[in-house]
C-alpha cells in the first residue's frame, strides 16, 4: 500500500512538473507574467500593455478578468493602440462611450484557455483559418500563415500575434500587434 502511494505521489510530480515546465514565466513589457497570478495583476506590470489595463479599468472590467475564467485574452500593445485613428483611444475612455469600450475590449477575450497549440490546430482543421466566438458574441477568426499565427477582425483588419502562450492563473494571453473590432 506504502509503495503505491509512493508511485502515485512520483506520478503526480512528474505530471506537475511537466505542466510547470510548458506554463513557464514569460517576460512581456519588460516585466515577468507569472502563471500563478491572474491576468490582471500580471497586465498592470507590463509597460507595453498600459492603454489595455488603463481600458479595462475605465469599462469596470477589472473584477471579471480577475474572475475565475478561463480566459484567452489576445492583448494589444500600446503600439497597437496607437495605430488606431487619431482620437479613438480618448474617445473610447469617456464615461458616454463605455458600451462602445466594452465592446472592443470583450472582442478581444474569448471564453476558455486556447493556447498556440490549440490555435494552431483550429486553424489546421479549418483548412487554414477557423472561427473563434467572442466574450462580446462576435467571431473573430484565427489563422495559420507563414509560420505565424493572425488575428482577422469583422472590418477584415489583421494582428498579428507576437508572443504567445503568456500563461495566467485563469487563461492565457497572447500579445497582438493590433487591435481587432467587430465592425
Amino acid at each position: 500500500m506504502f509503495r503505491r502511494f509512493m508511485i502515485t505521489c512520483a506520478a503526480i510530480a512528474i505530471l506537475a512538473a511537466g505542466a510547470a515546465a510548458e506554463e513557464k514565466t514569460v517576460m512581456v513589457g519588460g516585466a515577468p507574467m507569472y502563471p500563478s497570478k491572474d491576468i490582471i495583476d500580471n497586465a498592470i506590470n507590463s509597460k507595453d500593455h498600459t492603454t489595455l489595463v488603463a481600458a479595462v479599468k475605465a469599462a469596470g472590467l477589472v473584477g471579471t478578468l480577475k474572475g475565475i475564467g478561463p480566459f484567452t485574452v489576445f492583448a494589444p500593445t500600446n503600439a497597437a493602440f496607437e495605430k488606431l485613428p487619431a482620437g479613438t483611444v480618448d474617445m473610447l475612455l469617456r464615461p458616454d462611450h463605455l458600451d462602445a469600450l466594452k465592446a472592443v475590449l470583450t472582442y478581444h477575450v474569448v471564453p476558455g484557455r486556447i493556447d498556440s497549440k490549440m490555435l494552431k490546430e483550429m486553424a489546421r482543421k479549418g483548412k487554414g483559418a477557423a472561427e473563434l466566438k467572442t466574450v462580446s458574441g462576435d467571431t473573430l477568426w484565427i489563422a495559420w500563415k507563414d509560420g505565424k499565427l493572425w488575428l482577422r477582425d469583422g472590418k477584415g483588419t489583421t494582428a498579428a500575434i507576437t508572443t504567445a502562450d503568456v500563461y495566467q492563473s485563469n487563461g492565457v494571453i497572447h500579445v497582438i500587434d493590433t487591435v481587432v473590432m467587430a465592425k
